[in-house]
């Protein structure tokens, strides 16, 4: 997989650009679906990322970016992680790129691409 661009807002992975956040599955690009997490905004200020979504758990690292730093992270994502023994990374978007691109293997992501 190779991370061509990121700037506020899109990314270009594999010579595709996206507009959206973007989950990363197994070497598959998707968008990420946050409409169940809507629930939690009000709390948070911003949708933030909850078990109610379609999480790509199938690894041994998940990566989380998340944007600026502005992507909440919520605590039950956290425990669903200890809990399959999946190492979380959460990091701004651009690390987690940089993470991502130096160490691939075995790795999902999910990528806020604003805030």
């Amino acid at each position: 997989m190779r991370f061509e661009a990121f700037s506020f807002g899109s990314i270009c992975i594999d010579g595709e650009t996206y507009q959206h956040d973007v989950v990363i599955d197994q070497g598959k690009v998707r968008k990420r679906k946050k409409r169940q997490s809507r629930q939690f905004r009000e709390a948070f200020g911003h949708t933030p990322l909850s078990t109610m979504e379609d999480i790509p758990w199938n690894c041994s690292r998940l990566v989380i970016g998340t944007g600026t730093g502005a992507l909440p992270v919520m605590e039950d994502v956290k425990r669903e992680a200890r809990r399959r023994h999946v190492e979380l990374v959460i990091l701004p978007t651009a690390e987690a790129i940089a993470k991502l691109a130096k160490h691939p293997r075995d790795a999902n992501a999910i990528l806020h691409l604003t805030c």
